[in-house]
């Protein structure tokens, strides 16, 4: 059952403030695939097409940051044929990214790019300097993403970096993190009928607001934003202060 009414609307309600940074957990694209008797490859052509109308439709309404979680360092266990194809997905992505740059949209991707192929990195250094002027939306991609892993990448750092013990602080783990200069996600977003963060921003999510949702990420549309920045905008945040 879907936590909310998917009442069509245009643009979110009046009310509190957007959320600066929303986060989302693009989950159920296999599922949508097998109820249509499809490939998952499928699926996921289906869930990328959904992520490029989300991020319009997010810069449009003045969304500032938008993180994706694409591929996880988990997902290399899935079969070899799905992986090639979401990797081929975030390739043909970057070689468009061009079509971003006319709507005013950033890019960024977030994540251990060691194991990735370097004609791969290429591109994705290229896009995010293709990009890198545009003032609207910035779209963080997670891929090759764990947060976990994130935090051990942070430590090795500062080992590195020779931080002392005694000044190993928050805002020194956090300017190690492959989010570092990005502020925190206000809202959370998961789609596919799970609750919990699979292993994603864990640091960053700390004070985080969270929206579920039964809607497949392929079927997900403006409407489910709405829905989502609606519920965000009618919560208290009082980041552990007394009411």
């Amino acid at each position: 059952m879907a936590l909310f009414s998917r009442k069509k609307r245009s643009v979110p309600i009046t009310g509190g403030p957007l959320p600066a940074h929303i986060a989302i957990i693009m989950d159920g694209n296999g599922r949508w695939a097998k109820r249509r008797g499809l490939p998952r490859s499928a699926g996921h052509s289906a869930g990328a097409a959904t992520f490029k109308t989300i991020a319009r439709y997010c810069n449009r309404i003045g969304i500032k940051y938008m993180t994706v979680y694409a591929f996880s360092t988990e997902n290399w266990k899935r079969s070899q044929e799905e992986v090639n194809g979401l990797i081929d997905l975030l390739r043909g992505y970057l070689l468009d990214s061009k079509t971003f740059q006319k709507e005013n949209i950033r890019l960024k991707l977030i994540g251990d790019f060691e194991p990735l192929d370097p004609d791969l990195v290429a591109l994705i250094a290229k896009a995010e300097e293709d990009l890198k002027d545009a003032t609207g939306l910035q779209v963080n991609i997670a891929f090759n993403y764990g947060g976990r892993d994130e935090l051990v990448h942070a430590a090795r750092r500062l080992v590195r970096d020779g931080v002392p013990p005694e000044e190993i602080t928050e805002d020194a783990i956090s300017d190690r993190l492959y989010t570092a200069g990005i502020p925190d996600p206000d809202l959370v977003i998961r789609p596919g009928g799970e609750y919990r963060l699979s292993n994603y921003l864990i640091w960053q999510t700390a004070y985080a607001e969270f929206w579920f949702t039964d809607v497949l990420w392929p079927d997900f549309s403006e409407r489910d934003i709405d829905a989502a920045i609606e519920a965000y905008r009618a919560r208290d945040r009082r980041f552990g202060g007394a009411k």
